[in-house]
């Protein structure tokens, strides 16, 4: 119901208002950072939430980050008896997080006359690593302990102050406690600049004043959802589609939803019941992920102003089965279900949304992060680094319109490390950096190509690939042709040997040999004319 109180223009303008401080609080973020994934790849995200931890504003950034973070927020609150000057940290997947190199900070904002706080502001950013088996904290493990250092709702600020023992603890659990402690207080001046803001929204405008707006914000939300939601046809739509293996094991591992709309309430009920149970290997999935899939997809069919608050979800009903790999129990592995089945569970959603609005939905895009870590002693100092990146692929086309080439889609809205800042970072040589001609699939209109990017390694260092659709190709629809498959390479220096690796593995690699991944290109659209 539309608040008689609440005028639209001054709706529009408090909108816009709390969407720039979540903005703000990224650029903060991304200025003040010491990593290359963190400065030049903006693997964050920002987010502003309501005293009942609803979100009411999102910065541009991380899908995949933003549909799961209500969660740590929650997790948070309940964990912790918030003080004015606090700041809590978490990371633990089975407590509102993702996966364990997702550090996320959560910061209760106090106003005068509110014993409890009346906002919250978070974030969340990618670490380069976290400890665990391999560097990077991104390698293929068959439990949670071997993925890194695991951080339960906490206090990493207590009135103002670092919790020194806090943050000492973290530190000695990971492979580059100077970076990770400049990202980590990058973080904390994040939340700072958050904070500051939300008092002077308050100043100027009244907590009583603002809370009406949050109000009809939230419900405004609710409202565009649902005006779809009964456009949309009545009935079931199932679609499935696989991950390649978990990288334990050679099966296929299986995603299926069963979307059903009732256009009459303006709700949909997403069922994921038919997902393969949760694996030994890493890319098990918690429920957070699968919900901010959804939320994603609830987000596709929005136009591209929509606010993104927490009343998108209201109409929105989603069932898993505890255990599965769309809703992982502990002790299960999940660094790869933040990346790569989050990426499978938004292509199976999608196709099943072709069925209901085939003129609207677009062919699969490449369906993985090509995730890429690489650590161990840099020449040129003596001291430990740690390397992370998602590689670009090819987006599906869409209806009327060719798949961009080498562009993040989906659940990742990273960029790339430019080679300057990643030969400057890194002892790294790059080689080749270019588009895969010809791999997006043919059709009416042409899926996106992927990358071809191949680097030389100028120090001895551990590497590991954790990717996918090297066995299902990208999708296309309406008749149009699938994307090329993924794969990489390794050239050993003194041989001159040339060895495809499997997407998921880890393995030690000489000063002077060479790694070429080759990215899976976008799905057609629509049958190709002859």
């Amino acid at each position: 119901m539309k608040r008689a109180n609440v005028d639209p223009v001054e709706l529009a303008i408090f909108q816009s208002a709390v969407h720039s401080i979540a903005e703000e609080m990224g650029a903060a973020l991304r200025r003040t950072a010491l990593s290359p994934n963190i400065k030049e790849r903006r693997d964050y995200s920002c987010a502003v939430f309501d005293s009942q931890g609803r979100v009411i504003a999102m910065g541009d950034h991380m899908p995949v980050h933003l549909g799961s973070m209500p969660m740590s927020v929650q997790a948070a609150v309940d964990a912790i008896g918030f003080a004015p000057g606090d700041i809590a940290i978490l990371n633990d997947p089975y407590a509102g997080g993702t996966h364990l190199p997702d550090i996320t900070m959560v910061l209760p904002v106090y106003v005068a006359g509110r014993e409890q706080p009346a906002f919250y502001v978070c974030n969340r950013a990618h670490h380069a690593d976290v400890g665990g088996a391999h560097a990077g904290s991104m390698g293929p493990a068959r439990e949670i302990f071997q993925e890194g250092i695991r951080i339960p709702p906490v206090r990493i600020v207590r009135g103002g102050e670092i919790d020194r023992d806090v943050l000492s603890l973290i530190l000695l659990n990971v492979r580059t406690p100077q970076e990770r402690e400049g990202d980590l207080d990058s973080q904390i001046g994040a939340c700072r600049v958050g904070e500051r803001r939300v008092h002077e929204l308050v100043g100027k405008y009244g907590l009583e004043r603002i809370e009406d707006w949050i109000g009809e914000l939230l419900d405004y939300s609710e409202r565009l959802v649902r005006a779809r939601l009964r456009e949309m046809p009545a009935g079931e739509f199932c679609a499935e589609d696989w991950l390649d293996d978990d990288g334990v094991t050679d099966e296929p591992r299986k995603i299926a939803v069963r979307l059903r709309f009732n256009p009459d309430a303006g709700e949909l009920r997403a069922d994921f019941s038919g997902s393969s149970a949760q694996v030994e290997g890493s890319v098990n999935a918690v429920r957070a992920i699968t919900l901010s899939a959804c939320f994603y997809a609830l987000r596709c069919l929005l136009a591209q102003d929509a606010p993104a608050t927490a009343g998108i979800l209201r109409p929105f009903t989603l069932t898993t089965v505890p255990g599965s790999i769309v809703d992982a129990r502990p002790p299960a592995p999940v660094a790869g279900g933040n990346v790569e089945t989050s990426q499978r569970i938004v292509d199976v959603l999608l196709r099943a949304l072709a069925q209901a609005v085939p003129e609207r939905v677009p062919a699969a895009s490449a369906g993985t992060m090509s995730n890429l870590t690489i650590g161990g002693i840099d020449p040129r100092t003596g001291e430990a680094f740690t390397y992370y990146e998602t590689t670009a692929g090819g987006m599906g086309a869409r209806p009327g319109l060719d798949g961009i080439s080498g562009v993040h889609t989906h659940m990742t809205n990273s960029l790339n490390t430019p080679i300057e800042a990643l030969e400057y970072a890194y002892p790294f040589r790059m080689i080749r950096y270019q588009y895969r001609d010809g791999s997006g699939g043919a059709g009416q209109f042409r899926g996106g190509s992927g990358l071809i990017r191949e680097l030389e390694l100028l120090a001895d260092a551990q590497v590991t690939l954790l990717a996918d659709r090297r066995k299902f190709r990208p999708y296309g629809l309406q008749d149009g042709e699938d994307g090329a498959a993924g794969r990489a390479v390794v050239t050993r220096r003194e041989t001159g040997n040339e060895s495809e690796l499997p997407g998921k593995t880890s393995l030690r690699l000489g000063k002077g040999d060479r790694l070429r991944i080759e990215t899976p290109g976008g799905g057609g659209w629509g049958r190709r004319s002859e």
